[in-house]
């Protein structure tokens, strides 16, 4: 049983799972105020178009109530709360890459001096003319 908790206490302390807790937190708080913003501006403003608000646009058949108003007004909801994470998402990923520079990949190919074919960039010798490319890469064998 202990080397059971000292394992589990290892996997919760390690970074990723901090960072995980820390995203839930303020993933939280976030979900408070994106939910604010719809709840208290803009759904307001969307129901001043229909009589009443669209949360209250119902339709009755038989003894079902169906709340279509409040659908509606749930999926606007979401679509704006996802806006409002892209935005924010896209905004925080400008700023980490402020100042950085993509790592331009080395060459992994040259093309030969004497006969242009495109070759390793290890090569010393041309493996289509056989010509020697590079001098100083051969070194005497000792004897």
């Amino acid at each position: 049983m202990g080397k059971f908790l000292k394992e589990f206490k290892e996997f919760a302390l390690k970074g990723n799972v901090m960072d995980l807790a820390v995203g839930v937190i303020i993933g939280g708080a976030f979900t408070a105020i994106v939910t604010s913003l719809i709840n208290n501006i803009i759904s307001p403003i969307i129901g001043c178009f229909s009589a009443g608000g669209l949360t209250g646009l119902h339709l009755k058949i038989f003894k079902a109530d169906l709340m279509y108003g409040q659908f509606l007004m749930d999926v606007v909801n979401f679509i704006i709360m996802a806006f409002v994470v892209f935005i924010l998402v896209k905004a925080i990923n400008g700023i980490t890459s402020i100042g950085k520079k993509k790592a331009e990949e080395a060459p992994t190919t040259k093309k030969c001096e004497y006969c242009q074919t495109e070759i390793d960039i290890k090569a010393v010798r041309c493996p289509n003319c056989t010509s020697i490319l590079d001098t100083s890469a051969f070194k005497p064998e000792a004897k």
